[in-house]
């Protein structure tokens, strides 16, 4: 075996893996790049609310409810809703 043949074929191996390297780490950098950061990307879908915000909520809407608890039914009668006033008495 000629050594100086395998020395020669293992430099043109080399310089093979470097060409390689070199465009994979290209690829890699232009899609970094390509790609934006987690902060520029808007969120999608709804927003999350922290216990805080969701605590405010149920305060205020336990307090809706029970004013419309409180209100008398208005002129809402089953004849009114388009149901038979007869129908649920037995």
């Amino acid at each position: 075996m000629d050594l100086y043949k395998a020395i020669q074929d293992l430099y043109a191996e080399k310089e093979k893996l470097e060409r390689v390297i070199a465009s994979l780490e290209e690829l890699q950098r232009a899609a970094e790049a390509a790609t934006p950061s987690a902060e520029g990307r808007k969120r999608r879908g709804r927003k999350s609310m922290g216990s805080k915000e969701r605590q405010e909520v149920s305060e205020r809407m336990k307090k809706y409810w029970e004013s419309r608890r409180k209100k008398p039914a208005e002129g809402k009668s089953g004849a009114a809703r388009g149901g038979d006033p007869e129908k649920g008495k037995a």
